[in-house]
């Protein structure tokens, strides 16, 4: 049978690559229960009749508000199998937005997680007449909500009855249908739904196998939302359709642990993960002072180099050669034992990840290769993969797909994974998708000579200064934040004098640090204290030298608080909101100016 579908895919994995944890969720005893490829076919299919039983019928929407979970990943499957349209929404949305998201698509039915989850759409459900049905995963004291394993057991007794195969039964017939709705987290406005059909998936998870060798002994840990299209084509379908094993994470805080019980072989995130696991390996070393601080940072150096000649296809000398096995024993087999000990590779996306970090990686025998793409293109458009990458590039372009730039230097894209457009949205589907079917993705890059792809900075933002200057702020927010002081940092410098920046320092290392100086307090009372202050100024200093002196950061405030989702600052993929940070803390850059220029004041 040929794959052209989600079901087709699904349906295959189970026929072809049955095992015992198809899915691995951590239950109630804290420990992980599997759960077989037989049986989940069960319940998608019990899924589908319950559905259907509902008044559910190809083409409609069907939204799922809620965190990774085995409940999450059936429910899409059993919608997907039902012939209509899933719809996900992030669990850390606001009310206003998933309301803006349910009264857009408007589904008759919507899966819930969690009490929490089950009050948000309780509260709105007077705004939503055309919603018929609540399904909640779990038990809650809300009225008319239908529980989940009540619409499984309904499902089930009208498959007892039924006289059809589940191949028949879970079939759709048209690869081209759309098969999701996703709705881009967006950094200002309200959220576009990106439709993408089930070929648009299928397509990249084909093009992506191609590339990277997953083996049915493999198994992800799965902690990247999938509401988000990453996670989702990654490490969702394309794990099931290589036949390899998902295990859940528990909750995002929870990872850590998660990783040293599962031992996952391959891991999908988005660049925090690792600046995170970087920033605290490198604090770690420094607060252990002398000898380990110096193995460490030798190390690491050894690691860069070898990882460097592996990039440009060249094998390490015999000193070399020795120094990185030495280096293995004494720092980088501590450092893989942190992620399970397992790890084959890893994969990055949704925003560009440090060539730094990457190479420091590399090195130390954890390798993650770096994708490009967006909601839009299901997500992939090029990747970097084994025995072809390029540290600081997002790869070339994947089979059948056609990439190139524009006279002003957007990235534009064409292939079977770009989406069917923006669900009731023409005009912002002709913004971006040309008739002759090329993606206009808002990013500025350029190829070397090679055939690389790197990203310069999204197009929208640009800093134009006050002198005319075309400055990305990426690069620069990218250095800033491989430093183990620092934690996020926003570069701010449209139509402005010079750039400034908004930085939060890293708590945990800053606190370490002026433990030892001698300095107490609160992150709000530290940031205050001349003593960080300095230290914040030289670091500044130390990284202004690596950039040109018009797009280096001449002032600075240090905020004593992260950037957060619950706070509107961050996007669900954790990007961050320029337009929004930079409205609520206008008047701390104001005063980093000596005076406003015109079109600034409020």
């Amino acid at each position: 049978m040929s794959v052209q579908t989600i079901p087709d895919l699904f349906l295959a994995a189970v026929r072809d690559t049955p095992r015992a944890d198809c899915f691995s969720y951590r239950g109630e005893s804290r420990t992980y229960v599997d759960v077989s490829s037989e049986e989940a076919l069960r319940r998608v299919r019990a899924l589908r009749f319950g559905l259907k039983s509902l008044g559910v019928k190809p083409g409609d929407k069907v939204a799922i508000l809620s965190e990774n979970r085995l409940e999450w990943a059936l429910s899409d499957l059993g919608i997907l199998c039902s012939g209509a349209v899933s719809v996900p929404i992030y669990s850390t949305l606001l009310s206003e937005t998933i309301e803006f998201i349910l009264k857009d698509c408007q589904p008759p039915v919507i899966f819930v997680s969690t009490p929490e989850q089950a009050a948000k759409i309780h509260a709105l459900r007077d705004r939503l007449p055309f919603l018929r049905d609540v399904i909640s995963f779990e038990q809650n004291e809300l009225p008319d909500m239908l529980m989940f394993d009540k619409l499984l057991q309904i499902g089930q007794n009208l498959v007892d009855d039924a006289t059809t195969t589940a191949e028949e039964d879970c079939t759709v017939s048209d690869k081209d249908a759309p098969c999701s709705i996703i709705y881009t987290s967006g950094t200002t406005g309200n959220p576009k739904g990106v439709v993408l059909s089930h070929w648009n998936f299928v397509s990249n998870v084909s093009a992506i196998q191609d590339l990277f060798p997953i083996l049915t002994t493999d198994k992800a840990l799965s902690f990247l939302p999938l509401s988000h299209v990453l996670e989702r084509m990654a490490g969702y379908y394309t794990i099931l359709n290589a036949g390899a094993g998902i295990a859940f994470a528990e909750r995002m805080d929870t990872v850590p642990v998660d990783i040293l019980e599962v031992k996952p072989t391959l891991i999908i995130s988005v660049p925090r993960l690792y600046e995170k696991i970087y920033t605290k390996a490198t604090g770690l070393a420094v607060e252990a002072g002398f000898p380990k601080k110096n193995i460490f940072f030798w190390a690491r150096e050894v690691g860069i180099k070898c990882a460097e000649l592996a990039a440009a296809g060249e094998s390490p000398g015999p000193l070399l050669s020795f120094q990185k096995k030495l280096a293995d024993v004494l720092v980088f087999t501590k450092l893989r034992a942190k992620l399970g000990g397992n790890i084959r590779f890893m994969v990055s996306g949704g925003a560009p990840l440090s060539a730094k970090i990457n190479t420091f990686f590399f090195g130390a025998g954890l390798f993650i290769y770096e994708g490009y793409g967006l909601t839009e293109t299901s997500p992939v458009l090029s990747c970097n993969y084994e025995n072809n990458f390029r540290f600081g590039s997002i790869g070339k372009p994947l089979t059948d797909t056609e990439i190139r730039i524009a006279e002003d230097g957007e990235i534009q894209g064409r292939g079977p994974q770009v989406m069917l457009g923006y669900f009731n949205n023409e005009e912002a589907t002709r913004e971006v998708l040309d008739d002759q079917g090329w993606f206009s993705t808002g990013d500025i890059g350029h190829f070397d000579e090679d055939g690389f792809l790197f990203i310069t900075d999204r197009k929208k933002d640009l800093i134009v200064t006050a002198g005319g200057k075309n400055i990305a702020p990426q690069p620069m927010e990218n250095r800033f934040r491989a430093d183990k002081f620092v934690s996020q940092i926003v570069v701010i410098g449209d139509r402005r004098q010079f750039l400034s920046a908004l930085i939060v320092p890293d708590f945990d290392t800053l606190g370490n640090w002026a433990e030892k100086s001698g300095i107490q307090g609160t992150p709000g009372e530290l940031i205050l204290k001349p003593k960080v202050r300095n230290l914040f100024e030289e670091l500044v200093e130390r990284i202004n030298r690596d950039f040109p002196g018009f797009s280096q950061v001449r002032k600075f405030e240090l905020l004593e608080k992260e950037f957060t989702l619950e706070a509107g600052e961050l996007t669900p993929t954790l990007k961050v909101k320029r337009f929004a940070i930079t409205r609520k803390f206008k008047k701390t850059i104001d005063a980093m100016y000596p005076e406003a220029l015109p079109g600034e004041q409020d």
